[in-house]
């Protein structure tokens, strides 16, 4: 009797469990790793295993402004910790996605504690419940995990557009000290020359020996210029080679560029419209708009009880077993999900206004933008007009006028230092204009057309 009771709970047991690894067979298949969790492992393992790596050896190379964009997308470091947000994104859709779990019971019932307690036949319990969501809950939350992750996405295309526009004014910064060092390399080696031939007055008797004196004490601030563009320009360098990201130690670069201003004209009217277009803080809000309805959907949902349905089978040894079918439904009566309805709609209301805000400041950043653009220009213009020529031809003249004795050490030290400081700022105006463009792609999102 003993042995036919336990085979019978043995199979009862057995069916019971088969009947779950059937329930669950659909729900397992949705928890396969997708290609996205894939790339997050192969990512983490390739982190882990960065730091046995060998150092790479360095190799200096030359690289342009393309070339900067290109590895700047492809190894900053700040793009890879964006990115991990969208990968998150993916992940809150792959949850979006599962069903709840079903549940499984096992219960004993009438065990005597001792052996004088009375004995009452023995009864063991099995069961197994499924909750279905009703309303739609499942296909609703799968919309709101993928409004969310097109929000991700596009508030990475922010953060891909402002650091790469932050990049490229970190490229024309050096390019800017590159052009004030090798102008200040170049005035240094004037300014010997300059020495060397009043040295050769001087013993010829022709100019005051007080005058080389002069030159030779002014020489320390052609030096002092030197370094300091030496040290502004390696600074510069540097700065470029964190913002590339990669491995700093491998980043030996020099960077091939030019100030020359391209012509551009530009129309206040087309730049808002590519600005509209364009700009990837007002497409988030935008989809964060339509995320915020995807979400008060869901919620609405989320206020109809889930319903649960369960069974199972009630066996007692010394003779018979029993089913059992039950229904559960939670009444709401009080817990309406009222609050987080509520907050579904105050983010819709957020997210309208913060479209009010970026439409704004659109406007604000093109109108700013094109005004700098347009007063660069002029600057520009202005050096053009033959104001470089005219210095260039007055350290010429007052050199030849020097070796005449027509002029003094004094004039010639006016007109190299006049001639250097005009230089200077006009690369500054150069540079100035490179940025105004580089606001104006800012402002608008959109690469510069000519």
């Amino acid at each position: 009797m003993i042995v036919q009771i336990r085979i019978q709970w043995i199979a009862a047991l057995f069916a019971l469990a088969l009947f779950f690894c059937m329930t669950t067979h659909s729900v397992r298949s949705q928890e396969q790793p997708t290609e996205t969790s894939k790339q997050i492992n192969i990512n983490l393992a390739t982190m882990l295993r960065a730091p046995q790596q060998p150092t790479p050896v360095a190799s200096r190379r030359s690289i342009t402004i393309s070339d900067a964009v290109a590895i700047f997308l492809r190894q900053n470091l700040q793009l890879v910790a964006a990115r991990y947000d969208i990968d998150i994104a993916d992940a809150d859709k792959l949850t979006a996605r599962l069903r709840p779990n079903p549940a499984i019971s096992v219960g004993f019932s009438d065990i005597p504690l001792s052996r004088l307690s009375f004995v009452n036949p023995q009864t063991y319990s099995y069961g197994v419940s499924q909750t279905f969501e009703l309303g739609g809950k499942r296909n609703k939350r799968i919309e709101t995990a993928n409004a969310n992750s097109e929000v991700t996405r596009a508030e990475f295309e922010m953060v891909v557009w402002q650091a790469t526009n932050d990049l490229k004014k970190k490229f024309y910064a050096v390019v800017l000290a590159q052009s004030l060092l090798n102008l200040a390399k170049e005035n240094q080696k004037t300014f010997a020359e300059v020495i060397k031939d009043t040295a050769e007055l001087v013993q010829a008797g022709e100019i005051a020996g007080l005058d080389l004196t002069r030159l030779e004490v002014e020489q320390l601030k052609f030096d002092t210029d030197v370094a300091n563009s030496e040290r502004d320009y390696e600074v510069a360098l540097r700065d470029l080679r964190v913002a590339l990201g990669g491995d700093y130690r491998a980043m030996e670069i020099d960077v091939s560029g030019s100030l020359d201003p391209e012509p551009y004209n530009f129309s206040l009217k087309e730049l808002v419209d590519e600005a509209m277009a364009a700009r990837p803080d007002l497409r988030a809000a935008q989809l964060s708009e339509r995320a915020a309805d995807a979400a008060i959907r869901l919620q609405n949902a989320q206020r109809i009880p889930d319903l649960t349905l369960g069974g199972g089978i009630d066996q007692i040894p010394s003779g018979g077993s029993t089913y059992n079918f039950g229904v559960g439904i939670p009444l709401p009566i009080h817990d309406r999900n009222q609050g987080e309805r509520a907050k579904a709609l105050i983010e819709k209301s957020k997210a309208q206004n913060q479209q009010h805000v970026v439409t704004n400041q659109i406007l604000g950043d093109v109108d700013k933008a094109l005004v700098a653009f347009q007063i660069q220009k002029r600057r520009v213009e202005l050096y053009r007009n033959g104001v470089l020529t005219k210095v260039d031809n007055i350290q010429k003249l007052t050199e030849f006028s020097l070796k005449a004795g027509e002029s003094s050490t004094l004039e010639l030290l006016d007109a190299i230092r006049t001639r250097r400081e005009t230089l200077a700022a006009f690369y500054q105006t150069l540079f100035d204009y490179q940025t105004s463009l580089l606001d104006i792609e800012l402002a608008t999102a959109t690469p510069l057309k000519k």
